[in-house]
């Protein structure tokens, strides 16, 4: 796969997608072959380091201690303190809530065991945890900028009950450079961390939110028109 097939089928996918009236994100499909998601051992699960932006700043909590409250409130989107905790341990329905409002958690390092105790239930199976893997276990004594910022340039690629990875990668506001080199990105992530590389690639599909799928190709991109259902006749 090279950024020229992918760039055709960014072309491609903004000429057969009808406009919305918001910035639709641009989704990359990544369907896998010979790969068993139930053994550890072969789960995909990244957090890939883009060149550029994905458009969307994701929106962020802190789940930290009253030291780092300061610092953390001017950055992310909320910020729930230590003695707050309990609030969520006994509120199932609250956690569950925060879990859906937010694409990232941060976490205060020294905190974890009580966290995982407070969210862990509702945060783990969906796959909520603070994960160090993206930089989101910190200490106390960092500047969370860096952190802030990183994570503006980051998607999550990973496989959960099917052997097929969908991630954004940006959105139609977008340069079509950009989001070629985005996608190109995920891919080489996704490629050096399957067990057999190419061959564990299927194919690949790019298309906005509520667009129809473009396959990406290198004849060109191929679009894959969903038949409509037939509409039901109304009896009279």
């Amino acid at each position: 796969m090279n950024k020229k097939a992918i760039l055709d089928s960014i072309k491609k996918v903004r000429e057969v997608s009808p406009k919305r009236k918001f910035p639709q994100t641009f989704d990359l499909i990544v369907n896998l072959q010979n790969i068993d998601v139930k053994n550890p051992e072969q789960k995909v699960d990244l957090f890939v380091q883009l060149h550029y932006p994905r458009g969307k700043k994701p929106r962020v909590c802190a789940l930290v201690g009253p030291e780092m409250e300061a610092k953390a409130k001017p950055l992310f989107d909320q910020v729930i303190l230590k003695e707050e905790f309990p609030t969520y341990a006994k509120n199932k329905k609250a956690a569950k809530k925060l879990a859906g409002s937010y694409d990232y958690f941060i976490a205060q390092a020294n905190l974890m065991g009580e966290i995982a105790t407070a969210f862990g239930k509702v945060f783990g199976p969906k796959g909520k945890m603070p994960n160090p893997k993206a930089g989101c276990v910190v200490p106390p004594t960092i500047d969370l900028k860096p952190v802030a910022n990183k994570l503006e340039f980051t998607t999550r690629a990973t496989t959960k009950d099917e052997p097929i990875i969908k991630t954004g990668i940006g959105t139609e506001n977008m340069k079509d450079e950009e989001i070629a080199d985005n996608a190109f990105t995920v891919f080489n992530a996704i490629l050096h961390a399957v067990p057999n590389e190419i061959h564990n690639i299927r194919s690949m599909f790019l298309k906005l939110t509520m667009g129809p799928v473009v396959e990406i190709t290198n004849k060109g991109p191929v679009f894959k028109e969903i038949p409509k259902k037939p509409k039901k006749e109304v009896k009279k």
